[in-house]
């Protein structure tokens, strides 16, 4: 397994983690994502430390607090073999204070996850979004004591706007407290818009991106193809009203496009998807999920290989976008003075790219 420093930090990740928002099976959006039990989420936590994915992402809201109970309970003996991630700031119940990040907030969830994780720290506690009406501050104050009690090891964002994140990183400099070293974020082959503002803030700040959904909400798993209804085992009949939209002739583009790598290299779809992936710039680790053995160890497949270049050119030029302003210029090749060199894409496969 190879393991990457986690932004400007000490740790090292694995660059495969394992998101457990399949564990539990509560609510419509989450029983749509899996649901295991204690019984088997500790055979996919057997599987996942076999092959060194040792960082387990969670969160407060996933099957309302019983995903971080079975991981908890999966990882009961061999906590020391892990790296816990969670997340909190969304809202949980219907109080005043079950939402947000305030300190009251924070410090209170944050206890009541080390109870349900059945652990005494967290490897990696990050905000799940952006509170516009606690100061950022105070959020990073409560962050940083914390840090101070021994309770959490790191911290970090996840679904924050480039100014939102850079606003907090500022503060944590200006105050002399722990900063965010992750960002957890959406990103996908079909979902590039993190590389529009969060991937050079990312490069510039130190700050690692840790990818969730990495087959766009299920869309690149290579079931959903031109002339063809929606499987109806798919997981989008549930959960498409929470998914970022995609024009459908976009979509297909990129899976014809991942037809043809898949038939020179003899890897799935989703190893292709997440290959990719691996390959950006600023991205840390990739979050797996599975609802069950097969799909992690297709997953896992990800690993131990490498897209061609000239692959690699050909996905790209497939999936890009025209960002909106103010970005397009330095994609378009307009400003490739002023662009920074680890993200500007190829002039000649952006000139191509459809708006």
């Amino acid at each position: 397994m190879e393991h990457r420093l986690l932004g400007r930090s000490g740790l090292k990740v694995p660059a495969l983690g394992f998101g457990a928002g399949t564990f539990g099976g509560q609510g419509p959006l989450f029983s749509a994502w899996g649901a295991t039990d204690v019984a088997g989420a500790r055979r996919i936590v057997d599987l996942c430390l076999e092959a060194g994915v040792s960082l387990f992402d969670s969160a407060d809201v996933y099957s309302d607090g019983a995903s971080e109970a079975i991981l908890g309970a999966a990882l009961e003996g061999r906590r020391d073999q892990a790296l816990i991630s969670t997340k909190m700031a969304l809202r949980t119940g219907p109080g005043p204070n079950d939402a947000g990040s305030s300190r009251h907030r924070l410090i209170a969830a944050t206890e009541a996850a080390l109870r349900r994780l059945k652990t005494d720290y967290i490897d990696l506690l990050q905000l799940h979004a952006f509170d516009a009406s606690t100061p950022v501050e105070e959020s990073l104050r409560a962050l940083d004591d914390l840090v101070r009690a021994g309770k959490v090891r790191y911290i970090g964002a996840s679904n924050f706007s480039g100014w939102q994140l850079m606003k907090s990183l500022a503060a944590s400099e200006r105050l002399g407290l722990s900063r965010y070293v992750a960002n957890q974020t959406y990103y996908s082959l079909v979902g590039r818009d993190y590389e529009w503002e969060l991937m050079p803030l990312g490069l510039d700040q130190g700050v690692g991106a840790i990818v969730w959904s990495p087959l766009g909400w299920g869309r690149l798993t290579g079931k959903i193809r031109r002339g063809r209804p929606l499987p109806a085992g798919s997981r989008l009949h549930e959960t498409a009203r929470y998914a970022p939209p995609v024009d459908d002739e976009h979509l297909y583009r990129i899976v014809d496009v991942m037809d043809e790598v898949a038939v020179e290299t003899g890897k799935t779809l989703p190893q292709i998807a997440i290959n990719w992936l691996l390959r950006r710039p600023s991205v840390t680790s990739v979050l797996i999920g599975a609802r069950d053995e097969r799909q992690l160890k297709e997953n896992l497949g990800a690993l131990g290989w490498a897209l061609t270049p000239a692959q690699m050119d050909r996905l790209d030029a497939a999936s890009l976008l025209t960002p909106p302003y103010p970005y397009y210029p330095y994609w378009r090749g307009q400003f490739t003075e002023l662009a920074p060199p680890p993200v500007r894409l190829n002039p000649a496969a952006s000139a191509g790219a459809g708006s």
